[in-house]
């Protein structure tokens, strides 16, 4: 038992804690904050014994898959008053590919990269739409959406779900035929921790060509990189489906940006492409490689040149204190940044002492804008060009560097309330932000009250994810900071 069970006594206790924590914020927590026990079950049948007792003894339950979480949610609380138990799914990792039916199971405790390596162990044809970061969990990924450079050629990671084993707050085992078609609806981009635990999904294979095509462009001049940036904006969405272009922006000593592209074809065909639409970012025959679609996985995640694929199976072993604290916000363009936009998103880089400001900009169309806004309650489709992440990060203890990074962070996403989606303004639900707004720390929050964040993430699915949880989980018995409440109409008319 003592490799299932850990406390604040055992000696195994803050190993197991930290160990999938990739946001070093949180590894100094509270003890206050902390689960009371951590839970590694090695079976489903342990998961559902650790929701009973948590019911029966009146605990709270944080699940964990990969730890990627930007606020802590799977694995510490705001409210020192609700001790909870941690259900950390780490042991939970298997992947089956079925080749014929181009489907795979995989347990919500496996990590991006554990999955990748299987599919591609399986079919040098085949691949799964999903993160390019391959240490995130499949669990938190696919419940929050999930994207990754197939996003225009096949939509969301939560698009290709074909059934789900969830344990709800009876502790039963249900599949999409048991849970029904509305909670199979909710689970796949409804926010993890709010309806059951998911433990594994059956996911679609899709077709991917033997060789693609990957490249790097970076440019540094500010004068031509708006030029270029405003040009990309007016074309990224509009580009084949088989092409995807991510921008990151960045300043060390001048501002930087990265377009990392992937196109679904070779090189030749990705240049007459880019001549035709997007000339202006001088892409060369050199500076294309053309790859396996896994090799791609390793490349667009920044692994050295002639990684094996293997590699993939080492993921999860990254320390924590090799990555820097982070806070994160997100925002959807519909419309093209003026240059008085950019403009004033470099004069913010020169405000940040230390500790590279990150912008990325996730385009969307393709694919994309052809899935209805309520096919999953990702509602972020037609009309969106990009999405837009902002990423403050810093290393150390220093409060004031942290207050500082946080500050520049907020008053970023201030100034660009103007030139992003509004009423209500868009936020992505895999990049959590409790400035948004949080529920009552005992589980008293009323839909009402919650719809301030909540349509911010899922619009007017929102109200559909609140009816799908008072039919599952009545009671609210999971529940985090930014869990959907149950629906609940009073007798006054008011909820």
């Amino acid at each position: 038992m003592s490799d299932l069970i850990h406390t604040p006594h055992s000696a195994s206790y803050s190993s197991v804690f930290q160990f999938s924590i990739r946001n070093p914020r949180f590894n100094n927590t509270s003890a206050s904050r902390r689960p009371i026990a951590i839970i590694t079950p090695i079976t489903v049948s342990q998961v559902q014994s650790a929701v009973l007792c948590s019911r029966r003894h009146g605990l709270q339950v944080r699940v964990r898959s990969g730890g990627h979480d930007f606020e802590g949610m799977s694995y510490i609380s705001s409210a020192p008053s609700q001790p909870f138990l941690l259900i950390d799914l780490i042991n939970l990792r298997n992947v089956t590919v079925d080749v014929p039916t181009k489907s795979a199971w995989v347990q919500a405790g496996a990590v991006l990269g554990e999955l990748y390596h299987s599919i591609a162990s399986a079919s040098g044809t085949l691949a799964f739409p999903a993160g390019i970061c391959p240490s995130v969990g499949v669990g938190g990924h696919i419940s929050g959406g999930g994207y990754g450079m197939l996003l225009r050629k096949y939509g969301m990671a939560a698009d290709n779900v074909l059934d789900a084993r969830l344990v709800d707050a009876e502790g039963r085992i249900l599949d999409r035929a048991g849970m029904g078609e509305d909670v199979f609806w909710a689970i796949r981009g409804g926010g993890g921790n709010t309806y059951g635990v998911v433990v594994s999904w059956k996911v679609k294979l899709v077709p991917v060509p033997r060789r693609v095509t990957g490249f790097k462009v970076s440019k540094t001049s500010e004068g031509s990189l708006t030029k270029v940036i405003q040009r990309y904006q007016h074309v990224v969405d509009k580009l084949p489906d088989d092409l995807m272009i991510m921008l990151t922006l960045s300043r060390q000593t001048i501002i930087q940006a990265e377009f990392l592209g992937l196109y679904l074809g070779e090189t030749e065909s990705l240049l007459t492409v880019m001549k035709q639409s997007f000339p202006e970012l001088e892409l060369t025959e050199e500076g294309c490689t053309e790859m396996s679609w896994i090799e791609s996985a390793l490349y667009c995640a920044g692994y050295p040149k002639n990684t094996s694929y293997d590699e993939l199976l080492n993921s999860r072993n990254s320390s924590s204190l090799q990555f820097a604290k982070l806070k994160a916000k997100s925002d959807y363009v519909q419309r093209p940044l003026p240059v008085r936009a950019l403009q004033g998103i470099w004069r913010s880089f020169d405000q940040v002492e230390a500790g590279p400001p990150l912008v990325q900009m996730v385009p969307h169309g393709g694919r994309m804008s052809r899935i209805s806004n309520s096919s999953i309650p990702y509602p972020h489709r037609s009309g969106n060009i990009y999405k837009i992440q902002y990423f403050a990060s810093w290393f150390g203890e220093d409060k004031k560097v942290e207050k500082r990074h946080l500050h520049w962070i907020n008053g970023l996403y201030r100034f660009m309330t103007p030139y992003v989606s509004n009423n209500p303004r868009g936020a992505y639900p895999n990049s959590r932000d409790l400035d948004l707004g949080v529920n009552d720390p005992v589980g008293r929050t009323s839909y009402k009250q919650a719809r301030v964040w909540g349509e911010q993430y899922f619009k007017h699915n929102f109200e559909r994810l609140a009816r799908v949880k008072a039919a599952i989980d009545p009671s609210n018995f999971f529940r985090n900071e930014q869990s959907v409440p149950p629906f609940v109409r009073m007798t006054t008319g008011r909820v």
